[in-house]
């Protein structure tokens, strides 16, 4: 068996479209989607995500400010923009993109944007929304992860979903988007003894701990759904993810390649939050 690939770039398009559309109609209503992306200091992956964001946005139709500062930026400065921006109603999304200096109180920052404009689902408001099955804004990345499901038709009920990562931004938020689909979830991390013994037991994996070969081929189950959250680099400088790919893709049903697989998604669910955002004010407003 190889596995069929879930293309990411390809859903990622298909998804923008829908958005662009929706962005349409909005704007014949008089109502741009606006997104706000902050990025403090010159970290250089920092400013390729925030370059992408803001054109995946602009592509779409969407409304964007890209708001830039130095690394030597204060807390307090900080969090006045993210109060203003948290007032402007023309703008439905706040994203600080993280890392922050390290004199900058990252989860205070998260915690002072307006949870109706959270459209990076951060805020603990957003963690407690998708803890209890109310409504808020997702994650992005495992969010994504769970468009890539519904793509190739896959019903999570009573199907056994191992999480490998266990982080606040994709390990936990994707345990608790798996539950709600009915799927039985064990979280596995760098404590978890016998990684092999959960994953052979598992019909959906997802890898997300940053680490290149945490899953090979002789830990997964024949005909395993496997979604490989990691950007990591091979020894000749190349991307790839956490997941042995030319070993399990021989023994897995699907499987997502790193690049084109998930990262795609994660800027494209960012635009559906931002649309979904823009959305609610609308229906506040009549």
């Amino acid at each position: 068996m190889t596995a069929q690939l879930i293309d990411g770039n390809a859903l990622s398009m298909q998804l923008r479209a829908q958005v662009a559309a929706d962005t349409a109609q909005l704007k014949a209503k008089g109502l741009t989607p606006g997104l706000a992306v902050v990025l403090v200091g010159d970290n250089p992956a920092s400013q390729v995500y925030v370059r992408n964001k803001v054109k995946a946005c602009e592509d779409a139709g969407l409304h964007s400010v890209l708001e830039k500062y130095e690394a030597d930026m204060s807390e307090a400065d900080l969090l006045a923009r993210v109060q203003a921006l948290n007032n402007d109603p023309s703008i439905h999304g706040i994203l600080v993109q993280l890392p922050l200096p390290a004199h900058i109180d990252a989860q205070k920052v998260i915690e002072a944007i307006n949870p109706l404009k959270d459209v990076d689902g951060f805020h603990m408001a957003s963690a407690g929304a998708l803890m209890t099955g109310m409504p808020g804004f997702w994650p992005c990345t495992p969010y994504g992860c769970m468009k890539m499901l519904e793509s190739i038709g896959y019903s999570l009920k009573g199907k056994h979903a191992v999480v490998i990562g266990r982080s606040n931004i994709v390990g936990k938020p994707m345990a608790l988007m798996l539950l709600q689909q009915n799927a039985t979830v064990t979280i596995c991390h760098s404590a978890t003894p016998d990684l092999k013994a959960m994953t052979l037991q598992a019909d959906v994996i997802v890898a997300a701990v940053g680490k290149r070969n945490v899953l090979t081929a002789d830990m997964v189950k024949p005909g395993a759904v496997v979604l490989d959250v990691g950007m990591n680099r091979n020894d000749q400088g190349k991307l790839c993810g956490d997941v042995d790919f030319e070993g399990v893709k021989q023994v897995a049903s699907y499987i997502t390649p790193v690049p084109g697989g998930v990262g795609p998604m994660t800027i494209t669910m960012l635009l559906v939050n931002t649309l979904e955002s823009a959305q609610r004010a609308l229906s506040e407003k009549s």
